[in-house]
């Protein structure tokens, strides 16, 4: 109990013990009075070590684990340019994995035959009575109405140079990867417009990952990460955006990085454990975390001044990585925090009534007279 005072010897209302005197010229009057006074012997005997407050860099890494997905932005749709129907296919299901420029289907188009028989009428007509001056506009319709029919200038070019009737056209796959998606079967009829395969490209892939909030703010787009699949796979991936939405049930904010594939050893739901590597930040005061003494409502360190005073400081911490942490408010450069036996000097402290400051130490007032203390009350 050593908030109340007594201004003699006796025995302690509390307690089954005599009052402890306490003078002003020990350690508790003037300056001292804000911090414990332990001479050296008692400080080797404790094993006090202290270390300096500096300033550094530090990147703090963080850890998540993501799933693999496709890149939605890799994604080809190849569709239907005409009515028709589907003489052949040459993929049968999902997943088949085709190449840039693979043929995926032959469709018998009939409404290219009556467009395709008049342009080339009208061109014949033209060759035999080149007197006819006229005739070139009709070519030109012609022409025309077989592109409004959905041929290509490449499909009408080789029925000019075949100078005849092609109703079958070939859909090819703009870009290597898988099949996403099959909408049609041989046999099937289709209209203009409707999906034949959805392609999804396998050169780059999305790995989603989810972080706590708190951390979000220390990752950013293109920020650097390490992917390492279960079977032992590393690669390098970039932050590629933070989805601006927080899952009210997590509180986590859905991190999308993307991450190069050309091996195609990442596959779509794979998990993956990630190691993010935010841009390191300059001139901040760093001490061993170790020296930190967390009450729950507040953080205090324990502070070593010159004749062996220890002084408690509530401080602000910040990031903290590689047994460092950043030091936001209370500390300044070259002052020295304890490391071992913090706790010990701490409930000194307490029990001496002194309270933790935050930058400067304040003006304190003797502490005279008798005082309870035990062991329990």
């Amino acid at each position: 109990v050593p908030g109340p005072k007594f201004d003699k010897p006796g025995k302690s209302p509390f307690m089954d013990m005599q009052l402890v005197p306490v003078y002003a010229d020990k350690g508790a009057a003037g300056k001292d009075a804000s911090g414990v006074t332990i001479n050296s012997r008692a400080q080797q005997n404790l094993g006090i070590r202290t270390a300096e407050v500096a300033t550094g860099t530090l990147a703090p890494g963080i850890e998540a684990v993501g799933s693999v997905a496709w890149n939605e932005r890799d994604v080809a749709v190849v569709a239907a340019r005409a009515n028709g129907f589907v003489e052949r296919l040459f993929v049968r299901a999902p997943l088949d994995p085709v190449a840039k420029g693979q043929a995926l289907a032959a469709l018998y188009v009939p409404d290219w035959v009556a467009a395709q028989e008049e342009y080339l009428a009208v061109r014949r007509m033209s060759a035999s009575d080149s007197s006819h001056s006229d005739m070139k506009p009709l070519v030109d319709g012609a022409r025309q109405r077989m592109r409004l029919a959905g041929m290509s200038d490449a499909q009408i070019a080789r029925v000019e140079a075949l100078g005849k009737v092609e109703p079958r056209i070939t859909m090819v796959a703009p870009i290597a990867g898988v099949i996403g998606e099959l909408g049609v079967r041989e046999g099937a009829a289709v209209t203009i417009g409707m999906p034949i395969a959805r392609i999804n490209g396998l050169s780059t892939v999305w790995i989603n990952a989810d972080l706590p909030e708190a951390l979000a703010a220390q990752v950013r787009p293109g920020s650097k990460v390490e992917a390492r699949t279960p079977d032992g796979t590393v690669v390098m991936g970039k932050v590629g955006a933070l989805l601006p939405e927080v899952n009210a049930q997590t509180r986590t904010l859905k991190v999308r990085i993307q991450v190069d594939n050309a091996d195609r050893k990442l596959l779509p739901g794979m998990f993956a454990t990630l190691r993010f590597t935010p841009a390191a930040r300059n001139d901040m005061l760093l001490i061993p975390t170790e020296a930190i003494i967390a009450t729950g409502t507040r953080t205090i360190v324990m502070l070593a001044e010159s004749g062996g005073r220890f002084t408690p400081v509530e401080v602000q911490p910040g990031v903290e990585s590689n047994g460092k942490t950043e030091i936001r408010k209370g500390l300044k450069a070259g002052q020295r925090v304890v490391l071992s036996g913090q706790f010990l000097i701490d409930s000194e402290a307490s029990l001496k009534g002194i309270e933790a400051r935050q930058s400067t130490t304040p003006d304190a007032t003797p502490d005279t007279g008798r005082r309870s203390t035990g062991a329990k009350p």
